[in-house]
């Protein structure tokens, strides 16, 4: 591509997470002059405050349920503790690596970097937290989203994702507030750690986008492992004691829920508070997102946006997409556009989830005549543990056709599982492929081609 010399950098981008380093990458490698502005850390939310974190202490947490059934299967384990500083520690330097590792990526492609806050001055310009201005062809913006912090008394006494990775304390006592995604993961993780787990929600239904049966599901095993809800219970206020313990009054409650931590988890918006979009003419949506058209462009011909910060699909793979295609189309005259259907997703709760395509009740609204099929079984795993919990799989079929347009499971392993099926549901296969498809056995797989 020829270089317009009128601009400083063909491309500026705002935000150096997934999206935002592929696209710096992707235009770099078709030779466009690439900068990039981070305000914290080179990873974005995924990679420093998110998934990869959490992740790694989803499997830290598993181990309280492999040692306690270990006895079962012939192993002696004793004087077992947990130490929270341990498992904290390792995480966080695995954060340090994930960070080189995309600021490597960055200087491998020759991206000049700046550490440090940006904000859109006008179509074609940008200016640096230290003054400096800089002009762009192009403006990226991928600064991602932020954890919401509702307004009630005492909300300074409590933490979101972004500091529950940094707790100096492991808490013998946790609310968490809030029925999402991140809600459940973060109590499953605390709940297997030995934490007492309080999951207080505004509404009486967790996991709003998933299929009722699995939510279902998850809450009675949940229940089981202890962890205590408190539906349709709005938080009223936190009061921090003299001991250090925090109170949690709810609306309508007489007593206070006592807690060492309480942990915020009702969503995250678009971050775009202070970027100065206004300046050029961006915009924004109800909740503060960048309004995009197909192509990732805003209102602003010269800026684009991409991931979270458009509020459309909140999912690394996605924000990964949007950015490559974006680079592609600008710099690499390709004519991509992304495919938002099929795209499979997980909960990694304890049990996890997953499912991609509609739920039951979305496919009956949608399509009218459907079959749903199913698999109610008890994993082989937990045959020999303390827990009687079994998993659940569903198809669900267009009954004129035979595609299937669903799988949704819950159980061990379950997104590992999904991720496979996904392709089969996304290539577009029928109730009969699977059906003609040999089982693997012995495997909890293999109900997907046994369900009824």
């Amino acid at each position: 591509m020829t270089d317009d010399a009128n601009y400083d950098y063909d491309l500026f981008v705002i935000g150096a997470g997934s999206g935002g380093v592929r696209a710096s990458r992707v235009a770099a490698s078709h030779g466009a002059r690439v900068a990039v502005a981070e305000e914290f850390r080179v990873g974005g939310t995924c990679v420093i405050r998110g998934c990869v974190p959490k992740k790694l202490l989803v499997y830290g947490s598993h181990f309280a349920e492999e040692l306690q059934d270990a006895a079962n299967y012939g192993w002696t384990v004793e004087n077992t503790k947990f130490d929270w500083p341990t498992l904290r520690d390792a995480v966080l330097r695995d954060v340090d690596r994930l960070n080189a590792a995309y600021t490597s990526t960055l200087e491998t492609h020759k991206v000049e970097r700046f550490l440090e806050r940006a904000v859109v001055t006008g179509p074609h310009s940008v200016r640096l937290a230290s003054g400096r201005e800089i002009t762009a062809k192009h403006i990226l913006v991928s600064t991602g989203a932020w954890p919401v912090m509702p307004e009630f008394e005492g909300a300074e006494h409590c933490i979101t994702s972004n500091e529950v990775f940094h707790l100096e304390k492991f808490p013998r006592r946790v609310v968490i507030s809030g029925a999402g995604y991140i809600a459940m993961e973060f109590a499953g993780i605390f709940n297997a750690l030995g934490s007492h787990v309080t999951v207080v929600n505004r509404s009486e239904t967790i996991l709003r986008s998933y299929d009722e049966a699995l939510r279902d599901r998850l809450l009675q095993i949940t229940m089981a492992r202890g962890i205590q809800y408190r539906f349709n219970c709005p938080f009223e206020k936190v009061v921090k004691r003299d001991d250090g313990l925090l109170e949690v009054w709810l609306k309508g409650q007489i007593d206070p829920i006592l807690a060492d931590q309480v942990l915020i988890a009702t969503g995250r918006r678009p971050k775009t508070d202070g970027l100065g979009l206004e300046t050029a003419g961006v915009k924004l949506g109800q909740s503060g997102e960048i309004l995009v058209d197909d192509h990732a462009q805003t209102s602003c011909p010269s800026i684009s946006a991409v991931g979270d910060v458009t509020n459309r699909v909140q999912l690394t793979p996605v924000a990964i997409r949007e950015g490559q295609a974006f680079a592609d189309r600008v710099f690499g005259g390709k004519h991509v556009t992304i495919d938002y259907s099929c795209i499979p997703s997980a909960v990694f709760s304890q049990p996890p989830l997953a499912g991609v395509g509609p739920t039951e009740g979305q496919a009956r609204n949608k399509y009218g005549s459907i079959k749903v099929y199913s698999s109610d079984f008890r994993p082989m795993k937990n045959i020999f543990g303390h827990r009687p919990e079994r998993g659940l799989y569903k198809m669900i079929v267009d009954a004129a056709t035979d595609r299937v347009l669903a799988i949704h499971m819950i159980g061990p392993e379950a997104p590992e599982i999904l991720q496979a099926a996904a392709i089969a549901v996304k290539a577009g296969l029928t109730k009969a492929d699977f059906d003609a498809t040999v089982a693997l056995h012995p495997s909890m797989a293999e109900e997907l081609v046994l369900m009824k």
